[in-house]
């Protein structure tokens, strides 16, 4: 028999379920997820820290979870909630099934609960705190903690899910799964594939503020040598370094509140280095180059938001996990706002217009999520060599 699950959030609403995961109970923003697949790669982002999810797709687990999709070192996230948590798992390239996974991992999940509602609820009031239980706690005490938790603003989570010691990634294709699934092999075997590695001739630091490890695979496939530094090294550390280039990873929380980040990547800029930035790195560029940011109604967070490039006017299907943005009006002229998200307009990428500094709010990496902007790679890479020659 399952155990019975309990979500409530701030405003006193309360979903009652049944339980899988661990048995715990955890506090943490509730967010919705519309990608319909790539659930793992989802619970393995730690941009997710802090955050209970809620996956619009009806049915979740199917395929269970495979200890080469990951991307990082463990879960991050709070709670997990779906409608219906499959009972069976059918793949070949499974491992564990997720039940087990999030016991071993020590998050909280949720099935059963009409997710539907609580998505629209969401998209009404906005992301809200919330409170997830697979214990036995009251209805009052569920609702005091959700109504008490202090919620994302202000919060430097970047510090809690960066690596603590830097280390050169350099993955054999070989370990990049989906990479071979796209470009086949001449056995016609899937798990054989592989595609020989360009040869890793440009050095760069890629600033670690919860990187996914996609996007390590592709910064080599790309021919980067990247050196993965903590959230928390100094400009003079990384200069002593001798990049080509830096590279600013995605992450969780407030970029408001990683003001170490910012401090470094402004000395940087200032120092003339080539950047590129993803995510939480775009937000953090962007501040660093005068921008403000602020927190979102409900955020982004998907496989399927459009963005447009206002130079080109060419439409990007994108993937997405962010709760703040940054500010239009706040960015200064030598700042160019060059991609805006075609729902409601905000800034999904920007340039500087005098350095060789861009970046973008999205994943051009995916997993999960459509592969229309993998191309930003390739860009970041002419940049650099275009300064070198």
């Amino acid at each position: 028999m399952m155990k019975d699950a309990i979500l409530t959030l701030q405003d006193g609403t309360i979903f009652r379920g049944k339980a899988f995961g661990a048995t715990t109970s955890l506090c943490g923003e509730v967010c919705f997820n519309t990608s319909m697949t790539g659930y793992q790669e989802i619970l393995t982002d730690p941009s997710y820290k802090a955050q209970i999810v809620t996956m619009t797709y009806p049915l979740i687990g199917n395929y269970g979870i495979n200890t080469r999709d990951i991307e990082s070192y463990k879960p991050h996230l709070s709670g997990f909630v779906v409608r219906e948590l499959s009972p069976t798992v059918s793949n070949w390239r499974a491992d564990t099934d997720l039940d087990t996974y999030l016991k071993a991992n020590g998050v909280p999940g949720i099935q059963g609960i009409d997710t539907r509602a609580l998505t629209k609820r969401l998209r009404v009031e906005g992301a809200m705190n919330g409170f997830l239980s697979t214990e036995d706690v009251s209805d009052e005490e569920a609702i005091k903690k959700a109504s008490s938790w202090p919620g994302l603003t202000g919060v430097d989570y970047v510090k809690r899910v960066t690596h603590q010691k830097d280390f050169t990634w350099d993955e054999d294709e070989t370990m990049s799964p989906a990479f071979r699934l796209i470009h086949g092999n001449e056995s016609g075997d899937p798990r054989n594939a592989s595609k020989p590695l360009p040869t890793a001739d440009i050095n760069i630091v890629a600033m670690d503020f919860g990187i996914k490890y996609n996007i390590l695979r592709r910064l080599r496939q790309t021919g980067f040598r990247t050196h993965v530094v903590p959230a928390n090294t100094s400009a003079a550390e990384i200069k002593d370094l001798n990049p080509q280039g830096v590279f600013l990873s995605n992450g969780p929380g407030d970029p408001s509140a990683v003001d170490y980040a910012i401090q470094t990547v402004t000395e940087l800029a200032d120092h003339g280095f080539p950047m590129f930035g993803i995510c939480l790195g775009h937000q953090i560029m962007g501040q660093a180059l005068g921008g403000k940011t602020f927190k979102m109604k409900f955020g982004h967070r998907g496989g399927n938001q459009p963005v447009k490039d206002l130079e080109t006017g060419l439409v990007e299907i994108t993937s997405q996990n962010h709760g703040f943005a940054l500010d239009t009006k706040s960015m200064p002229a030598e700042v160019k706002v060059d991609r805006i998200n075609l729902n409601d307009n905000t800034v999904e990428g920007l340039h500087h217009k005098n350095k060789p500094m861009f970046s973008v709010q999205y994943h051009p990496e995916a997993s999960p999520g459509p592969h229309d902007a993998s191309s930003l790679f390739q860009r970041f890479r002419d940049m650099i060599a275009g300064i070198g020659s």
